[in-house]
């Protein structure tokens, strides 16, 4: 791509009214280069088996291609029709919750023959009718793509032939791996295995989860090894990867995407990305999810394929909120913005997420703050396009750690859920994550699995709960090297297996932690005293690990009469590094006092660090190897403040005797010499 990408979904299919010329009109007078199509309407382009219609399709393309506006196709397989569900009930997924009815979208099971047949031949005759044309850039596969939670008959089966592939047909060495012994769950012939929906078993249960992401990044290999037989070479592939959705929003990883797995087969990643607005809007989840597609594709520029215009209730942007976060998201190196979507929708489930155009389809402000932004970008784009980070800071993240604390919760040790609600794995990576971004401290994710640790100078394991051994040799490693490890509780208690060990806690690193525990529990009215005191006591939260110290130097113990004895922090040297232990979860600012002094220890802390509190700065390098400075302002408040960083203002106010101001939600960009 040498451009930037910026537009929105559009669906001529479901307009009340036939307007695509007034729409591509204003696309036009907002300078937006792209739209979206294709991917939500299986049923119109196939309204029989073997009848197809393109007339939308064709509509859609012709316009755009008539005025200069790319095109991205998307395969239309996250929705099924109905005419395939009367004729093959099977195609729908069942799950844990039981039979499902059709109506929603994404309740197929995608190993199942018969979808895959009818997929295949939609997507087949779909690309041979758009691969040709001039404005069409690329293909987005399938949608949010998961395994939509199938324990289907196909699936289980598949996951059988699995085990004995990855256990050479030894049903005893699966046994022990997954300590099947237990309430008679042994199993003593494959024709016996048992549906796995009804298992109680965390090693067995994650297992299934871990296979059934593996669908996922086969499925969409799938599916792009077909669109590839059409598809020209100027013509890219992608995907748009989500994240899990907690709170109504995007948050932490995708519990049944393997990210790094799933990004192998697309040549450009691709997200959606969903956030608070108005006096919540901090830019977070923008920069969570954006590094994390950057970090997928090892450090490659990305695609926002879907991100909010107005969205839904509550999220109408303030003025200066669209700009403010349209460029957020380059600030974490993605190469073009795409809202979902152009114009509000007139019928059914999504009426009220709104779109760029309200439901009266006129220009409106979020409209035209749009057009500023377009105007911009086909301004200053050279400056702007294809940033690359150069972060010394990771977060080891692990889908089989997220899995693994669903079975065994943090606050409880039984399924999430049961008898209390628990703190999860993705609370305790945003706790972290979140304490980095109000740091200004920018990170990349790197996969537990990685072997490319020697380029950062700090890394940091939240709640790493379980891991091959290669990862704790690889941690060890790292720190005996020089490198700086903050790990928290629950790090490395488990094997690959869920199997926990049998050794002294944390696994293989007590001597690198100099330090260790055998019993833990939840706080019960403990807190958190800090040797030094410029850090305030806090509560310990969520699990509570009663640390000796066997070594290391004791940066906090806890307030309570049973567990004075026991430290709460530590801090170890360890060959030519040090490592850092958390033994419990603390509020965020203590969070923030440990990780500024993990910073500054580890040699990273610079002038970024100093105007945290005050606006967010996000650097790069850009494509033509400038350096790029963001200085982004989520508050309703002008901030001034002494910047040392010289060069072009690409976008903002001038920098004045060393100082800038930037107004509320609003932003700067400079571009030349780094401070």
């Amino acid at each position: 791509m040498d451009k930037l990408i910026y537009g929105s979904a559009y669906y001529d299919e479901y307009m009340p009214v036939d307007r695509i010329g007034e729409d591509v009109a204003m696309m036009r007078a907002a300078n937006h280069t792209t739209v979206r199509i294709a991917e939500s309407t299986w049923s119109t382009m196939e309204p029989q088996p073997g009848v197809f219609d393109f007339t939308y399709v064709d509509r859609a393309i012709d316009a755009m291609e008539a005025a200069g506006i790319d095109v991205i196709v998307g395969t239309p397989t996250y929705a099924v029709p109905s005419w395939l569900v009367q004729s093959h009930p099977d195609v729908l997924a069942p799950t844990r919750a039981g039979a499902p009815r059709y109506g929603a979208r994404q309740i197929m099971d995608i190993t199942n023959p018969a979808y895959r047949f009818y997929a295949e031949r939609a997507i087949r005759r779909l690309m041979e009718h758009t691969a040709g044309r001039a404005a069409v850039v690329g293909f987005q596969l399938d949608n949010e793509t998961k395994y939509h939670n199938t324990v289907s008959p196909y699936v289980q089966r598949a996951f059988v032939k699995h085990l004995r592939d990855r256990f050479d047909d030894d049903l005893a060495a699966l046994n022990r791996a997954f300590g099947l012994d237990y309430w008679s769950n042994r199993i003593g012939a494959w024709e016996d295995f048992p549906d796995v929906q009804g298992t109680i078993n965390g090693s067995l249960g994650s297992a299934f989860d871990r296979f059934r992401r593996g669908l996922v990044e086969e499925f969409l290999g799938w599916q792009a090894g077909i669109v590839r037989e059409y598809a020209r070479e100027d013509q890219f592939v992608t995907q748009n990867f989500d994240f899990d959705w907690k709170p109504g929003w995007s948050y932490g990883m995708q519990p049944s995407v393997d990210h790094f797995a799933a990004a192998r087969t697309v040549d450009v990643a691709g997200v959606d990305i969903y956030h608070p607005t108005q006096s919540s809007l901090t830019g977070i989840e923008i920069a969570f999810g954006g590094d994390m597609m950057r970090s997928v594709k090892g450090g490659a520029n990305y695609l926002v394929l879907e991100t909010q215009a107005q969205g839904q209730m509550g999220w109408l942007p303030y003025p200066g909120q669209l700009r403010l976060q349209a460029y957020s998201h380059l600030a974490s190196g993605a190469d073009g913005v795409m809202y979902w979507h152009w114009h509000s929708i007139h019928h059914s489930f999504e009426t009220y997420w709104k779109g760029l155009l309200s439901h009266d389809l006129a220009s409106n402000p979020t409209y035209e703050e749009s057009a500023v932004v377009g105007r911009e970008w086909a301004e200053h784009g050279a400056s702007l396009l294809h940033l690359q980070k150069a972060n010394r800071v990771a977060i080891m993240v692990s889908n089989e750690a997220l899995t693994a604390l669903n079975w065994f919760a943090l606050e409880t040790g039984f399924v999430d859920g049961a008898y209390r609600p628990s703190i999860g794995y993705n609370d305790v990576l945003r706790w972290m994550y979140d304490a980095l971004f109000a740091l200004n401290v920018e990170v990349d994710f790197v996969h537990a699995e990685s072997d490319d640790l020697d380029r950062y100078a700090l890394i940091l394991t939240p709640a790493l709960y379980s891991a091959p051994q290669a990862t704790v040799d690889r941690l060890r490693d790292f720190v005996a090297g020089g490198g700086h490890l903050l790990s928290t509780f629950r790090t490395v208690v488990a094997d690959e297996n869920v199997e926990v060990w049998h050794d002294a806690a944390p696994h293989g690193l007590t001597d690198v932690f100099g330090a260790t525990y055998n019993q833990f529990s939840t706080p019960d009215g403990a807190r958190v005293a800090f040797a030094d005191e410029a850090i305030p006591t806090t509560d310990a939260e969520a699990v509570l690990e009663l640390l000796r110290p066997t070594g290391a130097e004791v940066l906090a113990s806890y307030a309570h009469p049973a567990w004075s004895e026991y430290a709460a922090v530590t801090r170890n040297a360890f060959g030519e590094g040090e490592a850092t232990y958390l033994a419990t979860k603390v509020a965020p600012e203590t969070l923030g006092a440990l990780l500024a002094d993990a910073v500054r220890r580890a040699g990273l802390w610079e002038w970024p660090q100093e105007l945290a509190g005050s606006l967010t700065v996000r650097r790069g390098t850009n494509g033509r190897g400038r350096p790029v400075t963001y200085f982004l302002n989520y508050s309703g408040a002008p901030v001034t403040v002494e910047v040392p960083v010289t060069g072009d203002v690409v976008v903002g106010n001038p920098i004045e005797g060393g100082r800038l101001t930037v107004g509320p939600w609003d932003l700067a960009v400079v571009e030349g010499a780094d401070g």
